[in-house]
């Protein structure tokens, strides 16, 4: 059978691949379109399993909330994070778009992890997972894309808001008591400071002690006596904690008022927050760009 142009046409519009692949695959398929998609899924899985092992520090965060807490029914939502490689990919409107569906898909769905997420149709009614789609579009795009971490926030107590900076950072804060205005400003603060948790009693008792062990560590090497170490291990404990937790925090908007004088000002509490940005924890190799671009040349 003669593989028209047209036919090729309609393949890389169904696709995303090159033509050269394309045409390869209705060559292959004896010009039988349908064949020849079910060939480049197939192999679009094998490419998506050889791109796993690439380091996806990049990518958006992407938050999505439903429901009204004034209503009957509880208001709730999700953050999720989808990697890719590059900044690049990141503002691709295939990738976006795929990112923005999977956030809408996980706060219709009762997925608690990026698993269960994976293994949700993508959209309603069709057949297509989440984790199919994803392996289709790292053929189409050419990198590792992941769903790295789902949060979720159900049956509230209070109020939910969220902030998104930029599409690197995300967070949602539910909050009792208070306002819109408040509530905002609350997110913004987190999202700017990154604290550890709400208050000193979160403050996982491990992590506590290796800091008093380091403030020690410090203040001994300084020939303090004994007695005056414990004074400034004690004191450089309360200055960590006035950092690291949320309630602790100078408000980045007045840093005269903590954070905890200004909801106890607006009668307001904090119930729970989760905060995240694009790639954290993450070692990324650092590449010369005309090397990036030559790998991606060569199909690495």
């Amino acid at each position: 059978m003669a593989i028209t142009a047209a036919l090729v046409k309609e393949l890389r519009e169904r696709t995303g691949a090159g033509m050269m692949e394309c045409k390869q695959a209705l060559v292959e398929s004896d010009g039988d379109l349908e064949a020849a998609i079910e060939a480049m899924r197939k192999s679009g899985q094998a490419k998506a399993a050889k791109k796993a092992g690439r380091i996806a520090a990049d990518g958006v965060v992407v938050i999505a909330v439903a429901g009204d807490a004034k209503a009957t029914d509880a208001k709730k939502g999700v953050m999720v994070e989808v990697n890719c490689e590059t900044d690049f990919v990141a503002k691709d409107g295939g990738f976006t778009d795929f990112a923005e569906r999977v956030a809408a898909c996980a706060l219709a769905s009762d997925a608690a992890n990026v698993e269960a997420l994976g293994a949700k149709s993508l959209e309603a009614g069709e057949d297509t997972s989440i984790a199919q789609a994803r392996a289709d579009l790292v053929a189409k795009i050419g990198e590792n894309i992941q769903l790295r971490r789902l949060v979720r926030f159900d049956d509230l107590e209070g109020e939910l808001y969220s902030y998104r900076h930029g599409v690197r950072i995300g967070v949602l804060v539910e909050i009792e008591g208070g306002n819109p205005t408040l509530g905002k400003d609350i997110a913004m603060h987190i999202a700017a400071t990154n604290p550890l948790c709400v208050s000193a009693d979160e403050v996982p008792a491990a992590t506590l002690e290796k800091e008093k062990e380091i403030f020690r560590a410090q203040a001994l090497e300084s020939g303090k006596p004994e007695p005056i170490v414990e004074k400034i291990v004690a004191g450089r404990v309360r200055k960590y904690l006035e950092e690291v937790t949320l309630l602790g925090q100078a408000f980045v908007k007045d840093p005269d008022v903590t954070v905890q004088k200004l909801l106890t000002q607006a009668g307001a509490k904090v119930v729970r927050f989760a905060r995240i940005e694009v790639g954290e924890g993450i070692e990324k190799k650092q590449e010369n760009f005309a090397d990036e671009v030559r790998t991606q040349v060569r199909g690495d």
